[in-house]
């Protein structure tokens, strides 16, 4: 009680989410008389980190950093809009498409909302379309960021689970083709029932065909991490270091507008970015060692067992407890707090694979992302664009249903998250 206590006042008095971990597990063994763990609290720590494909974090950063430095962001979102902007609603369809493709380079919610709100929430409002529905589809279409690989929470939780990371990026393709499918969907029957969209701009085959060709080999980044990941060609950090040299040469010889002036003040961001990840899950695995110690999970798969007595039932209710946690935690701190706790009751008690835990707890997290009263990615949408986040809540809530059926579908269906796992 004295743990749970000084945590809650800590991260209410708005101590970083780290130290918080560090600081809680410090009172814990204080609190349990027995301070000779205290000799043991720095190996733990480094022992959090101490992972090769920890590596793969700050590059999967840089490549972001160099993809919107480079101007390939641009490229992507003006092919997709040679392909399919003329439709009625082309721009909503290009938006939630143009994510996708730099979701499976970029891998961070928050960073691609801040980088697509920029480009396509102003195109769209001069279009027609009203800026707030504008804004809020960029911060859904954000939410393929953590889940389409590369993902760096899908990274972190493979730490903390102990899993192969190439088998939970695989594990990602499905819901987040899925998640598009469906959305892709919502954008059409809203434009049906609700919103008149305009349509996009018409091009002769020929300047189609010109950009598209022009924007082919921003293309190979994907299919250079992505691909080798899938077919066992090299190992998620492998493909990071290969897709950030694909994205560097890409930016400098192809389209032109990276200049390796550029690089030192990207090594930076991408260094600053990662070391706050990394502290996380540092800060975990003290965290976790400590709640094994105090026999946490135990008492808490006790209690649990009392509710849920198959799987399913049991993937329905941490649906319910990640959502709610999710509203008030980021998504990375969400998961290190979560995973070490729920992690050996999914395994041990209920006998559900990891990497489908891992796809549920994942985009249950992100979806927090979405929720109020934190809501990150609105957030950031609103201080890009200048909606308001509350109506951007609201105008979108068809997005929030059908993600949270989409994880009743992946509960009982683990087939759709392991599809592509060996």
């Amino acid at each position: 009680m004295i743990t749970t206590a000084a945590f809650l006042v800590i991260m209410l008095v708005g101590v970083p989410i780290g130290l918080c971990l560090c600081i809680s597990a410090a009172i814990y063994i204080w609190a349990s008389g027995n301070t000779l763990l205290f000799q043991s609290f720095p190996v733990q720590l480094f022992g959090g980190v101490d992972n090769y494909g920890l590596i793969s974090i700050p590059l999967f950063v840089l490549i972001g950093e160099v993809m919107n430095g480079g101007g390939i962001t641009r490229r992507i979102i003006d092919m997709t809009m040679a392909m399919i902007g003329a439709m009625k609603g082309g721009l909503a369809y290009v938006n939630l498409i143009a994510n996708m493709f730099v979701s499976s380079i970029l891998g961070s919610a928050t960073a691609q909302v801040a980088i697509m709100a920029q480009m396509m929430v102003p195109e769209m409002e001069k279009k027609g379309y009203d800026k707030t529905f504008a804004a809020g589809l960029t911060a859904y279409a954000g939410m393929l960021g953590p889940i389409i690989p590369p993902s760096i929470m899908f990274v972190v939780y493979s730490v903390l689970a102990q899993v192969p990371v190439g088998d939970m990026l695989a594990a990602g393709m499905v819901p987040g083709i899925l998640l598009t499918v469906i959305f892709c969907i919502i954008i059409f029957l809203m434009g049906w029932l609700v919103y008149d969209y305009p349509r996009g701009e018409r091009r002769t085959l020929r300047e189609r065909f010109k950009i598209i060709v022009g924007a082919l080999p921003t293309l190979s980044i994907p299919i250079i991490i992505v691909g080798s990941i899938l077919a066992g060609l090299a190992n998620p950090t492998e493909a990071a270091a290969v897709g950030v040299v694909a994205a560097i040469l890409v930016g400098r010889f192809w389209i032109g507008e990276l200049s390796f002036a550029q690089l030192p003040k990207m090594l930076l961001r991408a260094g600053i970015y990662s070391s706050v990840v990394l502290l996380l899950v540092a800060a975990a695995a003290v965290f976790s060692w400590v709640l094994v110690y105090g026999m946490i999970p135990q008492q808490v798969a006790a209690w649990v067992q009392t509710i849920a007595s198959d799987p399913i039932t049991f993937l329905l209710l941490v649906n319910v407890i990640l959502l709610v946690i999710g509203t008030v935690i980021d998504g990375a701190p969400g998961l290190i707090m979560t995973v070490p706790i729920l992690l050996p009751i999914a395994t041990e008690v209920y006998g559900i694979d990891p990497v489908h835990f891992g796809v549920v707890v994942v985009i249950n997290l992100v979806l927090g992302f979405l929720s109020p009263p934190v809501g990150l990615c609105f957030f950031v949408a609103a201080a890009v664009t200048g909606a308001k986040p509350g109506k951007m809540f609201i105008v979108t809530l068809p997005f929030f249903f059908a993600a949270c059926a989409l994880l009743v579908l992946l509960s009982i269906f683990p087939a759709i998250s392991t599809f592509f796992v060996k």
